[in-house]
């Protein structure tokens, strides 16, 4: 203690459990702002994917618009994001459910190279939803 105080420094309490305690000499503020600086280093190199971008069909959209809707999906896997893939229904087409599912399906297929299916699909009232994840 007397060599931490001749140095303007603190006697840190390293392994109280062990006989003699270890301790260390230090300063303490200089420590905890070396630490929180790492911890924000390594929240800043983490990705997250936690983010989930939704695009949606109809099972009655055209073959352009199929193609540019999947542009983006794709887009979206490459940047890392999830993706939720919603067909929805309007009026009467929820008859005709398997249009929907054949439109997920070669979705799913024309993008297994990128992305692969987190939730299978899935038909909650007028929406049919799959989630994909990247690669």
């Amino acid at each position: 203690m007397q060599k931490a105080r001749e140095q303007d420094l603190d006697l840190v309490e390293i392994v109280p459990t062990s006989s003699p305690p270890v301790c260390r000499i230090m300063d303490y503020k200089k420590f905890l702002y070396d630490q929180k600086k790492k911890e924000k280093e390594k929240k800043k190199k983490q990705k997250t994917i936690s983010q989930i971008k939704e695009i949606r069909f109809t099972p009655e959209t055209s073959e352009h618009d199929y193609k540019f809707k999947k542009q983006h999906v794709e887009d979206f896997l490459k940047e890392g994001f999830r993706v939720k893939v919603t067909i929805f229904y309007k009026g009467r087409e929820i008859l005709h459910k398997e249009r929907g599912y054949q439109m997920l399906e070669r979705l799913t297929k024309e993008l297994a190279s990128i992305g692969k299916i987190e939730l299978r699909p899935k038909l909650e009232g007028p929406r049919l939803t799959v989630t994909l994840i990247p690669l």
